[in-house]
C-alpha cells in the first residue's frame, strides 16, 4: 500500500465513527469511483474549508453571517435555545419543534477536562439577554453531571434578567418501556412529572 493511500487512510480514521477498518473501506470506495465519489467529495471539502464559518451571533456553522437561522425572519427572536455544540443545535433543528434562536457554547465546564466559565460562550450569550428583546432562555444542555452543572451555571447568571429560564424535560422516551429504563432516567422521569 503506497504512502497516499496509507495517509488518506489515517485521514479518514481520525474522523468520528470511523475507525482503521472502516476508514479502509471508506477509502477503497473513495478510490475505486473516482468520478462519481471522490471528485466531488473533494470538492465539496474545499468549498466548506473555504466558506463554512461560526455565525458571530449563534455559533452554528454556515457559509453567511449571520447565519441562516439568525438571519431567518420567521425565527422568534425573543426565545433562545442554549446547546452545547452545533450538532446539538443540528439535532434540535431536525425535531423540528423550536421555532426560535440559538446559542452555542462550545462545550460543558469540566473541571476533568480543564473546561471553565472563559472557555466556553458564555459571556455573548449574556449580551444578548441583556439587549433586552429576549424573554426566554432554553437550557438545553445534556443530562450528563458536566450538563448539568452547566445549564445550573449558566442559569445563576442569567438570574439578574428579567427572563424565564426553562430545561428541557429528561426521562422516559417515546416507545421506551420502564423495565428497560436505567434508574437515573426513570428517577428524572418521575421528578419531572405533570398533571394530565
Amino acid at each position: 500500500m503506497g504512502a497516499e493511500l496509507e495517509r488518506l487512510i489515517a485521514a479518514l480514521a481520525r474522523l468520528p465513527g470511523l475507525g482503521p477498518r472502516s476508514a479502509r473501506r471508506a477509502a477503497l470506495a473513495l478510490i475505486e469511483k473516482r468520478e462519481t465519489l471522490l471528485r466531488p467529495l473533494v470538492l465539496a471539502l474545499e468549498a466548506a474549508a473555504a466558506t463554512i464559518r461560526p455565525c458571530s451571533l449563534c455559533g452554528n456553522l454556515d457559509s453567511i453571517d449571520p447565519c441562516s437561522i439568525c438571519s431567518d425572519p420567521s425565527r422568534d427572536e425573543r426565545v433562545i435555545c442554549v446547546v452545547e455544540t452545533v450538532g446539538d443545535l443540528w439535532a434540535v433543528e431536525r425535531a423540528r419543534a423550536h421555532r426560535g434562536l440559538y446559542h452555542v457554547l462550545g462545550g460543558t465546564l469540566s473541571a476533568l477536562a480543564g473546561r471553565g466559565p472563559d472557555d466556553l460562550r458564555i459571556d455573548p450569550l449574556l449580551k444578548r439577554v441583556a439587549s433586552g428583546n429576549v424573554t426566554e432562555v432554553i437550557l438545553a444542555t445534556s443530562a450528563t453531571v458536566d450538563g448539568q452543572a452547566t445549564a445550573h451555571w449558566v442559569a445563576d447568571r442569567l438570574a439578574a434578567f428579567p427572563v424565564t429560564i426553562t430545561r428541557l424535560a429528561h426521562g422516559v422516551p417515546i416507545g421506551g418501556e420502564l423495565g428497560a429504563l436505567d434508574d437515573g432516567t426513570l428517577a428524572a422521569a418521575l421528578r419531572a412529572r405533570r398533571p394530565l
